[in-house]
């Protein structure tokens, strides 16, 4: 990802609440590819951008409208027309 894709996953991070640090790969090229680490110490963080990533779309899934856990139970509102026959 590039600066602006990582401004972007860094904003989703923090509003789902999932820990990461969003840096560039090489410190001292900004330009370069970014990831999501444990720590922002260039010197002992670990790679975790799979991680968070499967985060997100955990957190996406829970909240589906598709997911069971959300889907409405009792009636649901909508239109019924009637057909041409009857």
């Amino acid at each position: 990802m590039d600066a602006e894709q990582a401004r972007q996953v860094d904003a989703t991070l923090r509003r789902l609440g999932i820990p990461g640090v969003v840096a560039p790969e090489d410190p001292e090229d900004p330009a370069g590819a970014w990831r999501v680490y444990d720590s922002a110490d260039p010197t002992t963080r670990r790679d975790t951008t799979a991680d968070a990533l499967a985060s997100v779309v955990a957190k996406f899934r829970e909240t589906s409208p598709e997911s069971p856990e959300k889907r409405q139970q009792g009636p649901a509102r909508g239109f019924v027309f009637p057909s041409e026959e009857g």
